[in-house]
């Protein structure tokens, strides 16, 4: 498979995880995706497209996920997406498709 398949098919599954609707394909989608091998899946999926992940818990606040491009210094200032959620699922996967709608 081509990056740009592959790319394609990340931010399809992400679109799709992000959405309210209800059917059961998609609520397969979104339990698949909130999980850690979901995390690791989305992980991957972004380091093939050139991005290194931070996920940071704060406590009992929740997780901060923030993307950076792969082989630079990561600094605050140097992230690519970051969204902070009270799952690191949901931290993830907001924070790639951030990324991704940037890149």
């Amino acid at each position: 498979m081509r990056g740009g398949s592959r790319r394609a098919l990340l931010v399809a599954a992400l679109g799709f995880a992000g959405c309210d609707a209800t059917l059961p394909e998609i609520e397969m989608l979104r339990s698949w995706l909130s999980s850690w091998r979901g995390v690791g899946l989305v992980t991957v999926g972004m380091a093939r497209q050139g991005y290194d992940l931070s996920l940071t818990r704060y406590a009992d606040l929740g997780w901060r996920a923030t993307f950076y491009v792969s082989g630079r210094e990561h600094s605050p200032t140097g992230a690519s997406g970051s969204a902070f959620e009270t799952t690191p699922f949901r931290a993830v996967q907001t924070a790639a498709w951030e990324t991704l709608a940037r890149a």
